[in-house]
């Protein structure tokens, strides 16, 4: 992955144009606010879209980007000092990253592959296993439709199943093992099947793409009762939520996300149409798997089976909880943990006890409307702590009362607002029934202390980060690959382009900063000969964009060797490119439009206008399109 790509993922562009002094307001999924970049007190034309990292300006600038061209115009940096800063923020170090090498991305995909054959697998040995299609049937309830959706199986009693079914397909032993479909004995080296005499359930990424398993269980005297793929090159389950494939548009919709531990649950929720439904596979919920959700929702409420969210497990350090959290394969509950990463995050995070000691499904099974009545009534995390404190204690006991004002004053010390600590600080009192200026002298741990707990930690560059790339940037990747090889056709492109009523291609084109900047490189070596245009870009690429310049580069070895079809697919993308752009902003522009007319704000007519010239410049583009395409 490329140093730009893991900085990005890792700064949340909400947080930073926040502390950059500028106040947004949620605005459907996007946050709108007053652009920083000159004078405007009357409509908030600027928008941030914090699920791709970029923002735009619909006034008089009329500019956008991402995290860098936001501090470069800011605070008049160039790209690489905007780089470096953002990098230190990050916790990135520059020189240690390097580019994920075409090869590697070919593995990944193959062993995706792999892992989309081992579904069909498991699910044709399902159909064959009357008493545990029985089972997901009639004890879990799922029908035969939701069984098929989620796309569930079943590994067969034996050690080498899988391991002869695929072998006899054409793979690799190596494959399997890369997979996670094998297992290798750490004393002989013998290999067998991983997963065997249980139910199968394939994880994907929010993106949809395979990377892994779960499995659980169908003998209960069987250990563990919820046994994973291994880390491999594409499942790091720390990095994933499952589910999250499918209840990513639910949870903006419902601008909610509810966490539950079993795959199972999750399952049975979608089926009763609670889809913002994730679970994050019996870990410890992580910072990575909150920023996850993050991009969608800053609303998230963890469903917690009473037992897990126990006394016990209040009283747990964060590594301790972690450790127990790896034997024993229960969601955790770390209160300081999680409300250091409220606050780090700038999450709303609440909890919802499941009563009777039923698990989600059971209770959805129970009553569909008792679940949205459960979620609804899902309480902050330190009124739960302090809930479970005092059930079943005498809060007239002065040693009760003490015990339980020593683990709940840390927590409200770890609130950030003042507000928040100070309603809390009153709760506890009321509760405890004492003055609350007995709390206030309550030993807590030291300021200094708590200023170094409240700090945020800078991720390491060791940490994994999983790189979400979308569609717009794939795109803009591609066109920027074929003009970096192959510079000529820019001139080629520009006339298509104005043939179609169409705009010269131009660095504002990109979304992306570092794209622009290799842009500008290619526009200018345009001036040279043809023979030099290489050797004046290669000679002129900053140290910071090597890797981007060396992946396009080795991204486009494989065109076609025919300019002009090349040329037409070219122009497509461009055209694809620029859709996207127009119609995120058309969709902005609706909301900044409705802000205005709120407001009785006269300059409403000049939105509509700008809308209205983007839906013209889009019908242009639809136009250039359907022309390409009659010319195929």
């Amino acid at each position: 992955m490329s140093t730009i790509d893991e900085i990005k993922s890792r700064i949340d562009i909400v947080d930073l144009v926040s502390e950059a002094g500028v106040k947004l307001r949620k605005a459907g999924r996007n946050y709108t606010g007053f652009c920083p970049f000159h004078e405007n007190k009357h409509t908030p034309a600027f928008v941030v879209w914090p699920e791709t990292g970029t923002w735009r300006c619909f006034g008089q600038c009329n500019e956008g980007g991402d995290i860098f061209k936001f501090m470069m115009k800011k605070e008049g940096w160039d790209f690489k000092e905007a780089l470096n800063r953002l990098a230190d923020r990050a916790g990135v170090k520059v020189e240690s990253l390097v580019v994920e090498k075409p090869e590697v991305r070919e593995a990944n995909d193959h062993l995706r592959v792999l892992l989309e054959d081992a579904i069909v697998f498991y699910r044709s040995h399902l159909f064959q296993n009357q008493d545990v299609l029985n089972y997901l049937r009639q004890k879990r309830g799922l029908k035969d439709a939701t069984i098929e959706t989620f796309g569930l199986g079943y590994a067969p009693n034996g050690w080498d199943n899988a391991l002869k079914h695929f072998i006899a397909k054409g793979y690799s032993q190596q494959d399997l093992i890369d997979s996670g479909l094998l297992t290798v004995h750490e004393d002989d080296n013998k290999v067998f099947d991983r997963f065997r005499h249980r139910i199968m359930i394939p994880i994907r990424d929010e993106n949809g793409k395979m990377s892994g398993f779960g499995a659980r269980i169908v003998d209960p005297n069987d250990i563990p009762k919820f046994l994973n793929s291994p880390e491999t090159p594409i499942f790091s389950k720390g990095h994933l939520l499952y589910g999250l494939d499918r209840a990513r548009k639910p949870i903006r919709i419902a601008d909610q996300a509810v966490i539950v531990e079993g795959y199972l649950d999750v399952i049975a929720l979608h089926q009763a149409g609670y889809e913002n439904v994730v679970s994050p596979m019996g870990t410890a919920l992580t910072e990575d798997q909150l920023r996850l959700l993050k991009k969608f929702t800053r609303r998230i409420v963890l469903a917690l089976d009473p037992d897990t969210a126990g006394q016990k497990a209040v009283l747990r350090g964060l590594e301790a909880a972690r450790q127990a959290m790896d034997h024993t394969g229960e969601l955790g509950f770390d209160a300081r943990g999680l409300l250091r990463n409220e606050a780090r995050l700038q999450a709303d995070l609440r909890v919802a006890t499941m009563p009777d000691g039923l698990d989600p499904d059971e209770i959805v099974a129970r009553d569909p409307e008792e679940w949205k009545h459960l979620i609804e009534k899902a309480k902050p995390i330190v009124e739960h702590v302090l809930d479970m404190l005092l059930a079943d204690r005498d809060v007239n006991d002065p040693k009760v009362k003490n015990q339980v004002a020593a683990q709940v004053l840390p927590l409200i010390a770890d609130l950030p607002s003042s507000i928040e600590r100070d309603t809390y600080r009153q709760m506890l009192a009321r509760r405890l029934k004492v003055d609350e200026r007995a709390l206030m002298g309550a030993p807590t741990q030291s300021p200094r202390a708590r200023r170094t707990r409240n700090a945020s930690p800078k991720p390491t560059a060791e940490t994994p980060v999983k790189i979400i790339v979308r569609p717009n940037q794939k795109i803009e990747s591609y066109c920027l690959g074929v003009l970096y090889r192959k510079p000529e056709l820019c001139y080629r492109l520009d006339r298509l382009l104005q043939e179609s009523g169409l705009g010269p291609l131009m660095p504002e084109d990109f979304e992306y900063t570092d794209h622009q900047l290799l842009f500008r490189l290619v526009r200018q070596s345009l001036e040279q000969v043809e023979a030099e245009h290489h050797a004046f870009v290669a000679a002129r690429v900053p140290e910071t964009l090597q890797g981007l310049a060396k992946d396009l580069l080795a991204r486009t070895e494989k065109l076609d060797p025919v300019d002009d079809r090349l040329l037409e697919e070219l122009f497509r993308n461009v055209i694809a490119m620029r859709r996207l752009v127009v119609e995120e902003n058309i969709n902005q522009l609706r909301f900044i439009m409705e802000e205005a007319q709120l407001e009785g704000d006269l300059k409403v007519m000049n939105y509509q206008e700008m809308a209205l010239q983007h839906s013209r410049l889009r019908n242009s583009l639809d136009r250039a399109m359907q022309k390409i395409s009659v010319r195929k």
